[in-house]
């Protein structure tokens, strides 16, 4: 088992949580997302963070991709035709499934096979998922393949560290900005946190109590949905995604 793996299985009746660890431990540059910047590098051809050749860059991973390029990829998708928040991730919820049934320790060669086959087919939806960047590391170390492994692992770094870059979520003010409503919970979980169900703040931030104070007394999190709200379609009722069993808790469901 590799050094990726170990750091990735934090499995509690085999359901995968997120590592996180030298996320959390690291110095974050607050990068406020700024809209009229984001539509400029992202559409524009002839920028270094132009989207296309930013997404064909993080699939292929022939390079690693800077901290500016993760920030760019995931705050660009807003202005993808491919970003529908409100469509059902079914392949992710197969996902879940699928390891719902794995043992960690002898994980059979066909369900680590489905886990991928999903993986690769949730991404048209949500490229960025944590859970799914999280089971798609285990599922390639699992079948030995470290290259594809450490992709995923740094995928999964790299996307919760723009996320952490938004703001510090320690305030309403200063909220973490989100595309899609269970990235809020896998940051949590990728802390390690336990939580509760979100609280609606204003009209684009929502607060997310921790069921446990953090050592330093922070109590939640605050996080900006509005770019979920402002693509949401008239004749759709917001039910939120399937989250995954972590310290003991059980599965819960966010509507």
């Amino acid at each position: 088992m590799t050094k990726y793996i170990k750091r990735l299985i934090l499995i509690i009746s085999a359901i995968v949580t997120l590592c996180g660890t030298s996320i959390a431990q690291e110095e974050t540059t607050i990068r406020v997302p700024d809209e009229d910047d984001i539509i400029h590098q992202t559409l524009s051809t002839t920028s270094p963070y132009y989207y296309t050749n930013l997404m064909l860059k993080y699939t292929m991973g022939n390079e690693p991709l800077t901290d500016l390029e993760y920030y760019y990829l995931y705050y660009g998708f807003l202005y993808q035709e491919r970003y529908r928040p409100f469509v059902e991730n079914r392949a992710l919820d197969n996902m879940l499934d699928i390891m719902s049934r794995i043992d960690p320790e002898r994980p059979k060669v066909g369900d680590l096979e489905d886990l991928i086959e999903a993986g690769i087919e949730s991404m048209d939806l949500d490229p960025f998922n944590p859970k799914m960047l999280n089971m798609m590391a285990f599922a390639y170390g699992c079948l030995d393949d470290p290259q594809r492994e450490k992709l995923y692992f740094d995928h999964l770094n790299g996307i919760l560290k723009a996320i952490e870059s938004s703001g510090t979520g320690r305030k309403e003010e200063s909220p973490w900005h989100i595309l899609m409503f269970s990235h809020a919970y896998d940051v949590l979980a990728a802390k390690g946190y336990a939580y509760n169900e979100s609280r609606i703040i204003s009209r684009s931030v929502e607060y997310v109590p921790l069921l446990r104070k953090t050592h330093d007394n922070i109590k939640g999190f605050y996080f900006d949905y509005s770019r979920v709200y402002r693509n949401k379609p008239d004749d759709v009722t917001i039910r939120r995604d399937r989250t995954w069993q972590f310290n003991n808790l059980k599965p819960q469901e966010y509507k």
